[in-house]
């Protein structure tokens, strides 16, 4: 099995613990996934003792546990056990981690988690900026499980390995410190390394329904790769944040954010505050062969050719340039203002940034890239 599928079914088994009363933190589900990376997955008994050993937090969770376990992977409402028994999950020896479909027995008293479950997945395809403050609070715990897989990019040095090109000194000197047999071949090869990083984020008047979301996908980033992802706000001037977001806590790292921005819900410079990062930070090698993630609806108040002039060059620096637009969710968007016909031309990737399943996606781009 894939261990991105691995990784969504826990993820989706988290949330549904959460509804059923067990608090299935982000450092309990990691505990959960370094665990499952040990055993064998395809065994229904493993994944359920490392779920238990690790999301559970006391006696009272167990119950709760159980109950979860055979909805999500079962597909079957469980009915309530005697107080004197313990239920324990019955899967089938060879059955694969995958979701359940939520169908079975009909009970009216037992919690609908696969209902439950469903409504998460609705959730994350929504716009952000229509949600309420239940479904907003619903979403930040969502991101707070987000973690962002990072480019790679090969690497010059190369380091001793089990297999790939013989390393012609070392084996020379292990030769000679057996008597001048060559009795083993010493190989090397280049191990990848994370490519760095640029979020640029638009904090904008126009941009304010979907700035908190977007710089809660930047604090993901710099959480899972906090020394190769660099974060910027822009709008009628540019603030590096990069600091401010490597708090742990995504709460305590916005509201620092929010107070280093000065220009929050101002207006839109997008030509102008490129060029400054490009002058003080891109040229000296910030954006040198980096993915360069533009988070904007492309309302330009400058000129627009100098916004065109600074994309050109900024595609000259990076090795990747990717335009985030929460507007292009929506059915019939056409890239049509001033900002965007001027940038579009010098993007890789146009993509959507209005939902949570818009950001996965997102993630996705930035890892291929």
């Amino acid at each position: 099995m894939a261990e991105r599928d691995v990784v969504d079914t826990v993820l989706g088994f988290a949330r549904t613990l959460r509804h059923a009363g067990v608090t299935a933190s982000p450092d309990r589900v990691q505990a959960m996934l370094a665990a499952l990376g040990h055993l064998d997955v395809l065994r229904p008994s493993a994944v359920y003792w490392a779920g238990r050993l690790t999301l559970c937090a006391g006696p009272d969770d167990l119950d709760r546990y159980d109950a979860a376990f055979l909805a999500w992977f079962s597909g079957r409402r469980p009915r309530p056990a005697p107080a004197a028994a313990q239920v324990r999950p019955r899967l089938a020896a060879s059955a694969p981690l995958d979701a359940g479909t939520g169908e079975g027995d009909e009970d009216p008293d037992a919690p609908d988690l696969a209902a439950r479950a469903s409504a998460d997945e609705v959730l994350r395809h929504r716009d952000v900026a229509g949600l309420t403050d239940a479904e907003k609070a619903h979403l930040r715990r969502l991101f707070a499980l987000l973690v962002p897989a990072a480019p790679m990019r090969p690497a010059r040095r190369r380091r001793p390995a089990a297999h790939g090109s013989v390393h012609p000194a070392r084996t020379v000197r292990r030769a000679l410190r057996d008597g001048g047999e060559v009795s083993r071949l010493v190989h090397r090869r280049a191990r990848p390394r994370p490519r760095r990083v640029v979020l640029l984020v638009d904090v904008s008047g126009s941009m304010t329904p979907y700035a908190d979301a977007l710089l809660r996908f930047a604090h993901a980033a710099v959480r899972a790769r906090p020394a190769s992802t660099e974060v910027f706000t822009i709008g009628t001037r540019l603030t590096r944040v990069t600091r401010e977001l490597r708090l742990r806590d995504p709460d305590r790292a916005l509201a620092a954010g929010g107070e280093a921005i000065p220009d929050w819900s101002g207006g839109t410079r997008l030509g102008e505050v490129l060029k400054a990062f490009l002058d003080r930070w891109g040229q000296r090698g910030t954006a040198r062969g980096a993915v360069v993630v533009v988070c904007s609806d492309g309302w330009e108040r400058g000129d627009a050719a100098l916004l065109a002039e600074q994309m050109a060059r900024l595609k000259r620096l990076a090795h990747t340039v990717v335009w985030v637009n929460p507007h292009k969710g929506r059915v019939g968007y056409e890239p049509l203002t001033g900002g965007m016909q001027a940038a579009l031309p010098s993007v890789d990737h146009f993509v959507a940034g209005h939902s949570m399943a818009a950001f996965e996606e997102l993630s996705g781009v930035i890892a291929r890239a």
